[in-house]
């Protein structure tokens, strides 16, 4: 695995005291790709729920399996109908969805069938029932409301047999299991779930159930995390809130190491905070230490400690939520084999004129609405602090103000990324 230095000489520009936020995602990215890849098992299909595909799916049957009707009406062959406009035939007979047709439709002769039953061999068109007149077995139609092929879905329409039918690197969601189940197949080859160790440091962090003490602040960070780390499918180990003591960090780490893929701290790598956290992670692992160019979330760590990734987050509640959405959740998606990483990101007109310098990227909460026509318009929660973690409650999404970016003027075309799709 190649060091955190041999990345940094690849990077043209690279500054860890003044980086882009696109720059560390690159940075990030080129790390993972280079970190050993976990393997995969596979699991029964019931069981796969939110899992990530760890190998192509190819369908081993034709989907639909026989040409059927997509109606309930009657199927005739559409070369036996006359020229003129109206159409008259026999019925036959009638097939069901499920069954079978072994007799035989003669020309200028149809058969009543319901949805998804199998087209007798040589019928090729279905006429809606309310479309036509029926009167014991005469039917009758317009010639110009049907045309050959119409409401027949032909065998392997949907997926043909051989064919890739879900690509590794896909989640799957409701569709995609059902269409797991609608191939016949039973187990499928999945991504291992990461195994992720986080705490919280700081002598001044309290843990819930601890009485309040003067200058102390309850642990939000670690319930932040986890819930974003659960999306995500993760495995959780909660090692708690640490105090700023090396004896106590550097057990931490070290079972951190052993027990998990990849390792999040929160607090403790701020210019001017005690340095035990900044000093442990140096002595044990090959981290860097990051300023980045952006609001909220300045300051930052990344690197390795073992065979783990490290990830070492700002001490403010939304600082936490936006560097975890920025770098830790595409990371961790990359590792699993996802091939999308990235949250979606929409536009909309701001109701507001927002203050921006260029030369950093400003994450700002905000609450999407639409007006009369449709149009989409968002507008900041109000209070921009990184320590307001209501105003996070309160958005929709995060307004990404890019690093080039400057004021924007009400009316103006804004990107947001929703919150629903990453957090």
């Amino acid at each position: 695995m190649a060091s955190l230095n041999d990345i940094a000489k690849q990077l043209a520009g690279y500054d860890p005291q003044a980086l882009s936020v696109p720059m560390a995602q690159q940075f990030i990215a080129e790390l993972v790709h280079r970190m050993p890849p976990w393997p995969s098992h596979s699991i029964p299909v019931d069981q796969a729920f939110e899992r990530i595909l760890a190998s192509d799916v190819t369908s081993p049957i034709d989907v639909p399996g026989h040409n059927n009707s997509a109606m309930d009406g009657f199927a005739f062959c559409a070369a036996d109908q006359t020229s003129d406009d109206a159409q008259l035939m026999h019925c036959v007979g009638h097939v069901l969805a499920g069954q079978a047709w072994h007799g035989r439709v003669e020309r200028g002769q149809c058969i009543r069938i319901t949805t998804g039953a199998v087209m007798p061999s040589g019928l090729d068109t279905v006429i809606p029932v309310e479309l036509t007149q029926v009167e014991g077995t005469r039917v009758q139609w317009s010639r110009q409301m049907v045309q050959a092929g119409d409401n027949r879905r032909l065998a392997g329409e949907d997926i043909a047999k051989g064919a890739v039918a879900l690509r590794r690197g896909e989640r799957l969601g409701p569709a995609q299991m059902g269409l797991l189940a609608s191939l016949g197949i039973t187990e499928v080859a999945v991504q291992r779930q990461p195994r992720v160790a986080y705490f919280s440091t700081g002598d001044e962090i309290l843990s819930l159930g601890q009485a309040p003490r003067e200058g102390a602040i309850y642990d939000s960070n670690r319930y932040t995390v986890r819930g974003m780390l659960q999306r995500l499918g993760c495995e959780v180990v909660d090692l708690g809130v640490i105090p700023d003591e090396p004896v106590a960090l550097e057990a931490c780490f070290l079972n951190a190491a052993r027990e998990a893929d990849v390792i999040i701290t929160s607090g403790g790598v701020s210019m001017g905070e005690a340095d035990h956290t900044k000093a442990m992670m140096r002595r044990l692992g090959d981290v860097a230490f990051w300023r980045i160019a952006m609001r909220p979330g300045r300051p930052m760590a990344l690197g390795t400690l073992g065979q783990s990734l490290l990830f070492g987050l700002p001490g403010n509640p939304v600082a936490v939520m936006v560097t975890f959405i920025a770098f830790v959740r595409p990371a961790l998606l990359q590792r699993m084999g996802v091939t999308s990483v990235q949250p979606l990101m929409i536009r909309a007109k701001s109701q507001e004129a927002l203050r921006k310098k260029p030369g950093r990227t400003e994450y700002q909460r905000g609450c999407l609405s639409r007006d009369a026509q449709q149009q989409l318009w968002v507008k900041t929660t109000g209070q921009q602090g990184s320590g307001v973690l209501s105003s996070m409650v309160q958005a929709d999404g995060l307004i990404v103000l890019h690093h080039d970016q400057g004021d924007v003027q009400p009316g103006e075309e804004v990107d947001v990324l929703l919150l629903e799709t990453c957090v």
